[in-house]
């Protein structure tokens, strides 16, 4: 998604392409990955000449936040608690991103 959202259209071979540059990975494992954003509309194709043209459907914040709470339903069986207990403890966050989520948590109050 970054892909196509960053180049805001992209091929499948655009995004194969980009991501080898990074790692190894198969074409159709990309080819797998769009269809699957597609289907669950986060992506539009369009077919151009012999290529289809993905785009996104909706702004990265808006997908992000979807995401996220299928994560949190699938695996958390809805409840965002035990996520945010275990990045808290896992303690992978910064003293800085620490001090902005409660200064975030005392704006809600």
């Amino acid at each position: 998604m970054k892909i196509v959202w960053r180049r805001e259209s992209a091929t499948v071979r655009d995004v194969y392409e980009e991501l080898l540059e990074r790692r190894k990975i198969a074409y159709t494992t990309v080819m797998t990955a769009l269809k699957t954003l597609e289907h669950k509309g986060y992506l539009r194709a369009t077919q151009q000449d012999r290529a289809y043209v993905y785009q996104p459907t909706k702004p990265r914040n808006q997908v992000i936040k979807g995401m996220v709470r299928e994560f949190v339903d699938r695996v958390f069986n809805g409840s965002a608690e035990p996520l945010v207990v275990h990045l808290l403890e896992d303690k992978q966050l910064s003293e800085a991103e620490l001090r902005e989520i409660s200064r975030m948590m005392g704006k809600k109050k």
